[in-house]
């Protein structure tokens, strides 16, 4: 895949992480395609939810930077099936988990998207 799609998909990765750690869902939006499917694949805490669900979900926690916690994230793999298809793996940590994401994007008229969020994460052994 071309730098530019590369550098798209970074910069919609750092957006994604700050939206995060702020608990920003408008930020979050700008990431996330409207028929977000959110599943969290946590044995015993699965879960699955549409976007609207999920962000009232955000609006109502604590921002894990008000809570002082630092930003530690990881994109371990970002591959291309196509100029309209990629997948992203990444970690991080936050509220006292460690998350391992599995994200896919969809080309989105000129943006990439995430359409699925499948996740699943562990306590944090801090």
């Amino acid at each position: 895949m071309t730098p530019a799609a590369h550098k798209q998909v970074g910069d919609l990765m750092e957006t994604y992480f700050e939206g995060l750690h702020q608990a920003d869902s408008a930020m979050l939006r700008e990431v996330f395609h409207p028929q977000l499917a959110y599943v969290c694949a946590t044995e015993g805490d699965e879960l699955y939810l549409d976007l609207e669900t999920y962000m009232t979900r955000v609006d109502g926690r604590e921002p894990p930077a008000e809570r002082g916690d630092p930003r530690e994230e990881e994109i371990l793999e970002i591959a291309f099936a196509s100029g309209r298809l990629a997948r992203v793996s990444a970690r991080m940590t936050m509220m006292g988990r460690d998350f391992h994401d599995f994200l896919t994007l969809v080309r989105d008229g000129a943006e990439w998207r995430i359409v699925a969020k499948v996740f699943s994460y562990v306590p944090r052994k801090d």
